[in-house]
C-alpha cells in the first residue's frame, strides 16, 4: 500500500491522528502490563490484551467510517440519537446489570455496554445544535439557555442516579459549551449558583442518609439499603434515588479524611485502591521502573481501568505521565483550532464539546489516580481497558476528524495570506 492510498484512509487532521496512535500504543503496553489479575483468572496471558487490541481495532474502523460522514448529517440524526439514548437510560435503570450496586450497563455479546456513553454524545449534539441555531451578533439568544436546560436535564438526572461522577463531568461540559457559545453571563451565573445550592443540598443529604460502610470488607448491619430491602422486596422510588448514598458517603469520607499516615499504619484492606495507587506512584522514583515492571498491578484493583494512570506513573515515571497528560491537552487545543476554522457554528460547537468531554474525563481520571479527587469509576479515555466505551470514544474522535475534513472553512482574507507568505519568506 503506497502513501497515497494510506492518506486516503487516514483523512482529516493529522495531529489528532498522531495523538490517537500515541495513546493507542501507550494503552496496549500498559493494559498488557496491568492485566495480570485477569491473566491469572483466565490462565491466558495474552487474552486480555488481544481483546483490547481488537476493541481498539474496532474503534479505528469506527473512526474511519465516521470521518467519511459529512457534518450536516450529525445535525439530522440528533433527535433520533437523543430519543434512543433517553430510552436506553430508562431501560438500564429498570433492567440493567449491576456493578458495585449501580445499574449502568447491558451485556452485549459478552461486552459491557453503557448507555450513558452514547447519552453524553447525544447531549453534546443537542447543545451544539441549540447554540448554533440561536446565535446572534451579540451572542446566544437568551432563550437558548432555557432550551439547553430543558433538553439536557433529563439526561443529567437519569445518569446521575447511577453514576454521579459522569453526570457531573457532563454538566461541566455543558457549562463550558455555554461559555464558548456566549450564553449571557448573568444566566450562567444564576445556573452556577443554583448548581452550588443543589450540590450542597445533595452533599448534606448523602452525609445524613448514607452510612459509611466502606467500599470493601464487611458491611455493618441495618444500613439504609438493607432497611429498604427488608421492608419491601420490590424497589421503590426512594430506594432508586438513595441506594447509592452509602457508597457515595464512603468515598467522600475517605477523600475528606485523608490525613498523613505512617506507612506501617496504612490499612491495605480497607483503603486498598488509594493505598496501592500511592505506593505505585511513590515507588516510581521519578524515572519509572520501565514498561512491564509494575509491582502494584498485582495488588491494585482495576489497575487496567480506573487506576491505569498510577501504573503508567510507576512504569514510565513522571515524564511518561506528563506525556500522557500533554497528549490530551494537544487534542483539546487542536480541536479548538479546527473549531476556529469552521465557517458554520454547529460543527465548531460540536467539535469543542466532544473534545472538552473527552479531555475533562481524562484529567479527572488522572486526578483520582494521584489523590486529588475522590475515587470514582471513570476510565482513562482511549487508554483504559474498556468495552464499548473504547469504541464510542473512538466514534467521538471520528466525528472531530470528520469536522476537520468536511466542515466548510472560513475564507482567509488576502492580506492575512500575504502576511503569512512574507513571514515564511
Amino acid at each position: 500500500m503506497n502513501n497515497k492510498s494510506i492518506g486516503n484512509i487516514f483523512k482529516g487532521d493529522k495531529v489528532i491522528w498522531m495523538v490517537f496512535f500515541f495513546l493507542c500504543m501507550i494503552s496496549i503496553v500498559e493494559v498488557y502490563s496491568a492485566s495480570s489479575s485477569l491473566s491469572y483468572k483466565t490462565g491466558n496471558y495474552m487474552a486480555p490484551v488481544i481483546r483490547h487490541i481488537l476493541l481498539l481495532g474496532g474503534g479505528l474502523f469506527t473512526m474511519i467510517c465516521m470521518l467519511k460522514v459529512k457534518c450536516k448529517y450529525f445535525k439530522i440524526v440528533t433527535p433520533v440519537v437523543m430519543g434512543i439514548s433517553l430510552l436506553l437510560l430508562v431501560l438500564v435503570l429498570a433492567t440493567g446489570q449491576s456493578t458495585n450496586g449501580a445499574s449502568r450497563w447491558f451485556s452485549l455479546m459478552g461486552i459491557q455496554f453503557q448507555p450513558s456513553e452514547i447519552a453524553k454524545g447525544a447531549v453534546v449534539l443537542a447543545v451544539a445544535q441549540i447554540l448554533s441555531a440561536m446565535q446572534t451578533t451579540q451572542g446566544a439568544n437568551r432563550k437558548a439557555f432555557k432550551f439547553i436546560l430543558v433538553a439536557t436535564a433529563p439526561f443529567v438526572i437519569l445518569i446521575g442516579l447511577e453514576n454521579l461522577s459522569t453526570a457531573m463531568l457532563l454538566s461541566i461540559t455543558i457549562l463550558a459549551m455555554m461559555l464558548i457559545g456566549r450564553v449571557p453571563m448573568n444566566q450562567i451565573g444564576k445556573l452556577v449558583g443554583l448548581c452550588m445550592i443543589v450540590i450542597v443540598t445533595a452533599f448534606a443529604g448523602i452525609m445524613i442518609v448514607g452510612q459509611d460502610k466502606g467500599e470493601e470488607g464487611n458491611k455493618p448491619e441495618n444500613t439504609l439499603t438493607e432497611k429498604v430491602e427488608q421492608e419491601q422486596n420490590k424497589p421503590n422510588m426512594a430506594e432508586k434515588m438513595f441506594h447509592r448514598a452509602d457508597t457515595w458517603k464512603a468515598r467522600i469520607d475517605k477523600f475528606m479524611n485523608s490525613k498523613p499516615v505512617a506507612p506501617q499504619d496504612v490499612d491495605l484492606d480497607k483503603d486498598a485502591q488509594v493505598a496501592h495507587a500511592n505506593i505505585a506512584i511513590a515507588s516510581s522514583n521519578i524515572v519509572g521502573k520501565g514498561p512491564g515492571n509494575s509491582v502494584e498491578r498485582d495488588f491494585l484493583s482495576q489497575a487496567f481501568s480506573d487506576f491505569i494512570y498510577a501504573i503508567i506513573i510507576e512504569e514510565m515515571g513522571i515524564w511518561g505521565a506528563a506525556l500522557v497528560a500533554f497528549l490530551y491537552i494537544i487534542l483539546l487545543f487542536r480541536a479548538g483550532r479546527i473549531a476556529n476554522r469552521c465557517e458554520n457554528n454547529f460543527p465548531a460547537f460540536l467539535c469543542m464539546g466532544l473534545a472538552i468531554m473527552l479531555v475533562t474525563q481524562a484529567l479527572f481520571n488522572m486526578a483520582v489516580a494521584v489523590g486529588l479527587a475522590p475515587v470514582t469509576g471513570q476510565p482513562l479515555p482511549l487508554i483504559s481497558r474498556g468495552g464499548t466505551s473504547t469504541i464510542i470514544n473512538c466514534l467521538y474522535l471520528g466525528i472531530i476528524l470528520s469536522i476537520s475534513r468536511t466542515a466548510k472553512k472560513k475564507e482567509i482574507p488576502q492580506n492575512e495570506l500575504d502576511d503569512s507568505k512574507m513571514v515564511a519568506a
